[in-house]
C-alpha cells in the first residue's frame, strides 16, 4: 500500500486528479477514476454523499440533474435506484451507461495503485453524530479494505475532521477552504494533526503557504487547470495541485523541470 505519510516515495508537486480525470471523462465515475489511474497520478479525489438508505454514493452535487439523467436530491433516492441512472451521457454520448458508483467500488478499483482523497460533502454532516454517520461509515469501510494508510479524508466542515481525528487509528485528514486560513484555523489543524490544507487557488498566497508549512501541513490548491495557474501555484512552493486535467498537469510539470 502507498502510505500517505511517506511522501519521500515520490517527489512533489503531487498531481491530484479532481473527481478522477474529469476533464475527459464524466466526473466521479469509475471511468474517470480508471483514466486517472492509467495516467499514473499519485492521488485521486472523489466526493461522497448519502443515499436515502444511508449508503455511500460517489457524487459531487446534492442534486442529480447536473451529472445524471434524473432530477431531485441524492438523499431522497435509494442506492439501488441511483445506480440505475445514467451518469455518463451528460458528458458525452460515448460515456452512456456509466453509473454512480458506491464508495466500495472506487476503493476496490484503486486498491493501492494511488492514494485516494475522499471528500465528505458538508451537507452530509449530522450534528448529532449517529452511529452510522457518514464519516463513521467511511472510516469503517476504509479500514475493512485495509486502505487507511493510503486514504485522505477531506471536508470543508471542520467538525467532520474533529470526529475523524477522535477515532482510533484514523486515516489522514484534510481541510478544504474557500477563505484564507488564520491563526485560529492553523492551531485547530495542528491540534487535529491535519495532513493538508486544500485552498481555492485564488486565495493561495506566499504568506498562506508559508504559514501552513510552518505548522507542518501540506498545501494542495484547487482547481488548477491552466498552465499559468499551475506556474503560479508552483512558484508559491505548494506541495501539489488538484486539477481536472491531470495529464496536462503532468506535462506542465515536465515542461517546468526541463526549463
Amino acid at each position: 500500500m502507498l502510505n500517505i505519510h511517506k511522501v519521500k516515495h515520490f517527489n512533489p508537486p503531487w498531481v491530484i486528479a479532481h473527481r478522477g480525470y474529469s476533464q475527459n471523462f464524466p466526473e466521479n465515475t469509475l471511468a474517470a477514476v480508471q483514466a486517472a489511474l492509467t495516467a499514473g497520478v499519485p492521488m485521486i479525489e472523489i466526493d461522497v454523499m448519502f443515499s436515502r438508505d444511508r449508503k455511500l454514493v460517489v457524487i459531487h452535487d446534492a442534486t442529480l440533474e447536473r451529472t445524471t439523467n434524473s432530477r431531485g436530491a441524492v438523499h431522497d433516492v435509494t442506492l439501488e435506484a441511483l445506480q440505475q441512472l445514467d451518469a455518463g451521457s451528460w458528458f458525452n454520448s460515448k460515456c452512456a451507461g456509466e453509473h454512480l458508483p458506491e464508495l466500495s467500488e472506487v476503493l476496490d478499483l484503486v486498491n493501492g495503485q494511488a492514494r485516494l482523497n475522499i471528500e465528505i460533502k458538508a451537507v452530509a454532516y449530522e450534528h448529532h453524530h449517529p452511529p452510522d454517520a457518514i464519516e463513521r461509515q467511511i472510516v469503517k469501510l476504509v479500514k475493512q479494505k485495509n486502505m487507511q494508510d493510503s486514504v485522505l479524508i477531506s471536508s470543508f466542515e471542520i467538525d467532520i475532521l474533529v470526529q475523524i481525528a477522535s477515532m482510533e487509528d484514523p486515516p489522514a485528514i484534510a481541510l478544504i477552504s474557500k477563505t484564507p486560513a488564520n491563526k485560529r484555523i492553523v492551531e485547530i489543524c495542528k491540534h487535529l494533526n491535519v495532513f493538508s490544507w486544500h485552498p481555492d487557488q485564488r486565495i493561495a498566497t506566499p504568506h498562506q503557504v508559508d504559514m501552513l508549512h510552518a505548522a507542518g501541513l501540506k498545501v494542495f490548491p484547487y482547481n488548477v487547470d491552466t498552465f499559468e495557474d499551475y506556474k503560479q501555484m508552483i512558484d508559491l512552493n505548494v506541495d501539489g495541485v488538484i486539477t481536472n486535467d491531470p495529464v496536462s498537469a503532468g506535462q506542465w510539470a515536465r515542461m517546468r523541470n526541463a526549463a
